[in-house]
């Protein structure tokens, strides 16, 4: 049984909508210093304005990732931060209202996803965002602003984790922890297509779910402890990165010599490196790239139903604080996605 996804009114990527000049001001969420989920405030303000190969993007749905909530608390970027109040989140799905120039691929009107420069520059809990040129894709035409705002961190990260660091390829054997978050669905979707054997931990109340996505084994790592059922691994994407190092120390014990682990959360095992060199494997930590290219790659594949995004749950835009605690009791499946505006 395949996942079905939440549908709503889509556009298709070729259709140009005409577009009203923007207001002076417009609606966000925005904290003032660091802090809880409550630290999210409504505020006003200031339409951004796009510089060189920058457009301004209508955004009608934005995506909340696991970095925003780190952020907002006061770790994360939240240290790049360089003036308060300021408006987090980086994911987009929305309608082009300012291109550089008149014949730029992305006119006036053209319906986007993608992710801005978030602390660089205001983040997407807005009505509008500036997003770089090299950083967004054409919506995919077959998903809603809702669905397409729940890709672009998760895919991008998930594709670089599986396709241009694993390089997933048919007979291999990875191993994903936390495989029914937002880069976890992805990243077993992504390994899947490319041929790998896929083992995913997650809660047994995902199990099939995942199998559905096209994971070969589910662990349920509520009741089964992985590094004691499975054993020669070419491949740890970590996805939980906890501090102690327990779920790493671990995934260690499973790849094979010379197989690769890979880390993503930030900060969370800080000696990674020299513990895998100790046990003979590689290692690396892992950053997204916001590269329009690959992500215009998974809009094509996400049109083909080869992929599939999930979305646990859509807030409105004022509801942020509340979005933050949900996701920070970890127990999404897929994504969350705040629905800034109409389509």
């Amino acid at each position: 049984m395949r996942l079905r996804p939440l549908r709503g009114t889509t556009t298709p990527a070729t259709e140009i909508v005409p577009v009203p000049e923007p207001p002076a001001s417009m609606r966000a969420m925005a904290i003032d210093a660091p802090g809880a989920p409550t630290a999210l405030h409504s505020a006003t303000a200031a339409v951004p304005s796009p510089v060189l190969s920058e457009v301004l993007v209508r955004v009608v749905a934005a995506g909340i990732n696991p970095i925003d909530a780190k952020t907002r608390s006061g770790a994360g970027v939240s240290g790049a931060i360089a003036d308060f109040p300021a408006v987090l989140g980086y994911d987009f799905s929305g309608i082009v209202v300012k291109a550089p120039y008149e014949s730029h691929p992305f006119p006036p009107g053209t319906p986007v996803f993608g992710m801005v420069s978030f602390p660089r520059t205001g983040g997407t809990y807005a009505e509008y965002a500036v997003a770089p040129t090299l950083s967004l894709a054409h919506k995919p035409s077959t998903l809603s602003h809702v669905e397409a705002a729940g890709v672009p961190l998760a895919a991008l990260t998930a594709w670089g984790l599986v396709v241009e660091t694993a390089r997933a390829h048919q007979g291999q054997r990875i191993l994903i922890h936390a495989a029914s978050g937002g880069v976890g669905h992805f990243a077993v979707q992504f390994a899947a297509y490319f041929g790998a054997h896929v083992t995913a931990t997650a809660s047994g109340r995902n199990a099939g779910w995942l199998r559905d996505l096209g994971a070969d084994v589910v662990i349920d790592y509520t009741s089964t402890r992985f590094d004691e059922v499975i054993a020669g691994v070419d491949v740890v994407i970590d996805l939980v990165g906890n501090v102690s190092g327990d779920t790493g120390a671990r995934s260690l014990k499973v790849l094979r010599p010379g197989g690769l682990y890979v880390l993503v959360p930030t900060g969370g095992w800080p000696d990674y490196a020299e513990a895998a060199a100790a046990a003979g494997v590689r290692a690396t930590s892992y950053k997204v790239v916001p590269d329009g290219g690959a992500l215009a790659t998974i809009g094509r594949l996400l049109d083909s139903g080869a992929v599939q995004v999930y979305i646990d749950e859509v807030y409105d835009l004022a509801d942020a604080p509340a979005a933050h605690a949900a996701l920070e009791q970890g127990h999404t499946r897929g994504k969350i996605v705040l629905r800034v505006s109409d389509d």
